[in-house]
């Protein structure tokens, strides 16, 4: 018996862990032959329904989640069409909710499966062939022989610490930037939003099992490893142990992982304190800094206590925080936004992830979102429309705001003076959104240098105090000396001066010299920087200020 695997993903940075999850468990079955068909939702349909028509597989498995979902679709259905005998199931996030519209709207689909799969997936395939036993199948959502939904619920792995780690299966993917790791299930939060905010209990690997897991982790020479924890610090003894863990393993891995401010106590807040640089990567879940529209969303941790973590996270220099908002949530109006941001910003967060609100299913939001005024699409990926509290023209604007805050804010060599044009005026992002809009610019591709151009431009107009700066980051990102942003700068015939106050590097006589004069020119103040003779683009690797 041949199952085949779709492995359809974003793009191919991305890996899920479904399939080696699953796999790892069904090992000892020889009477199953596996198949993947890896593709992204970018590529071909027609290329991707040959690949797996030519394998002729009995069963077609694979996971769905609301961004590969309408590809997916497309692919199964003519699958079903080439090989009608072909059995086809999925899981996912996608069928957390009521899946019964989905099977009838789908029914070339057989099943689907709610909740983990470790121990429901094979399960089902030693009886696939007889539905009447499928009752006793957790998880397992599917129309019987008579056209009756059926529904057995959620699945949950209580022993999750017994089962086979994915890492053993040879389907896992060790060719990525990084690999997933799960060190809990579960979550004790109730976010109304998380399709995780019912995953009751939480369940947690012994350390000695996760620094196994992580020795084969570093023997692959992965570096960057993302742990899947949905609140990494729901339990300070825990945290503090994986912290300590991770420590023994810099600098050869560093560690994405999810924090929640609200939960940081003065203990953990020196483990943190004493972490090596960059050992970590956070993402401080904050979502608004509104204590309305926390409590809407049913999140736990109090508005001061996130705020006061939050900003003790961003204040350490071995470590950047991340932080997010999502426009669309009950209560939260756009102003509210923008003052928010401004806030992250004063706060020195490391980057502002501003996203819309997803209604996924199964979670509390989409089944109470009309007691909120929610309106949102009925299709992947469920973006929220409009709310009591924000308009659609509303949430577009909230949109092309992400958009200019992933352009500039969260790109390394502007943000400074981005920050520095945010906290110096309450219009700013207002009016350079404006700018930018009306420019059509704002859903444009930029390159980091055309970026570069346009803030100075406008800083020009609008903000000429602020123009040198630009200029400094410019120069300091290793663009052109030739361009606009470095008209003030002066490249010949430069002996260094009597005196200057050295920031970076190390003076030598080879470098070559430019300097970005402030006010008189003449006077001799500003900028010093100093560049390797051989290399044309590189950024300086000597600053000074005289």
């Amino acid at each position: 018996m041949k199952l085949l695997w779709i492995d359809l993903n974003s793009s191919y940075a991305h890996s899920s862990l479904a399939l080696p999850a699953l796999h790892a468990q069904m090992t000892d079955d020889t009477s199953v032959t596996w198949e993947v068909v890896s593709a992204t939702i970018n590529e071909n349909i027609g290329m991707v329904v040959e690949q797996i028509y030519r394998k002729r597989p009995d069963i077609v498995a694979s996971t769905t989640w609301l961004f590969n979902h309408e590809t997916l679709m497309h692919i199964l259905a003519r699958v079903k069409e080439l090989l009608p005998t072909c059995i086809i199931t999925l899981g996912g996030p996608e069928f957390l909710g009521d899946n019964e519209r989905f099977l009838r709207v789908h029914p070339f689909v057989r099943c689907v499966f709610r909740g983990e799969g470790e121990e429901s997936f094979p399960q089902w395939m030693k009886c696939r062939e007889t539905p009447e036993r499928w009752t006793e199948i957790a998880g397992l959502c599917y129309i019987d022989t008579d056209g009756h939904y059926r529904d057995n619920g959620t699945a949950r792995v209580m022993r999750f610490a017994e089962l086979v780690p994915p890492e053993r299966s040879i389907f896992f993917n060790w060719s990525k930037p990084f690999v997933q790791l799960e060190t809990t299930r579960g979550c004790f939060n109730t976010c109304a939003f998380c399709v995780s905010g019912g995953e009751k209990p939480v369940r947690t690997l012994d350390i000695g099992v996760i620094r196994q897991r992580l020795d084969a982790i570093r023997a692959h020479g992965i570096r960057n490893v993302r742990v899947l924890d949905r609140t990494f610090n729901y339990n300070t003894r825990h945290a503090k142990a994986l912290l300590e863990l991770f420590r023994t393993y810099h600098p050869d891995i560093r560690f994405h992982l999810e924090i929640h401010p609200a939960l940081l106590n003065d203990e953990l807040k020196e483990v943190l304190r004493q972490l090596p640089p960059g050992l970590l990567h956070l993402e401080a879940g904050i979502q608004s800094l509104r204590e309305d529209v926390l409590q809407a969303s049913l999140r736990k941790g109090s508005l001061k206590a996130s705020l006061s973590g939050l900003r003790y996270l961003c204040s350490l220099p071995n470590m950047e925080t991340h932080a997010d908002l999502i426009a669309g949530l009950p209560h939260y109006r756009l102003e509210q936004i923008f003052d928010d941001v401004r806030t992250l910003a004063e706060y020195h967060a490391g980057e502002i992830q501003l996203e819309s609100l997803k209604l996924l299913p199964g979670t509390a939001m989409r089944l109470h979102a009309a007691e909120w005024g929610i309106r949102y699409s009925p299709y992947p990926p469920y973006e929220v429309l409009c709310t009591d509290a924000i308009s659609p023209e509303e949430l577009q604007t909230a949109r092309q705001l992400s958009r200019m805050l992933d352009a500039y804010y969260n790109t390394h060599a502007w943000q400074k003076v981005i920050r520095q044009l945010i906290l110096n005026d309450e219009f700013f992002l207002h009016d350079f959104l404006s700018y930018l809009i009306a420019g059509n610019l704002i859903d444009q591709p930029m390159s980091l240098e055309k970026r570069g151009l346009v803030l100075y431009a406008y800083c020009k107009q609008a903000y000429p105090n602020f123009a040198t700066e630009v200029t400094r980051a410019w120069i300091e990102a290793g663009m052109s000396l030739k361009k606009e942003p470095a008209e003030q700068v002066q490249t010949k015939r430069l002996a260094p001066p009597a005196r200057w106050q050295v920031t970076q590097g190390v003076y030598r006589s080879d470098l070559r010299l430019c300097f970005l004069p402030l006010g008189n020119p003449e006077e001799g103040h500003g900028w010093w920087y100093g560049f390797e003779s051989q290399i044309q683009k590189a950024g300086p690797v000597f600053k000074a200020f005289s």
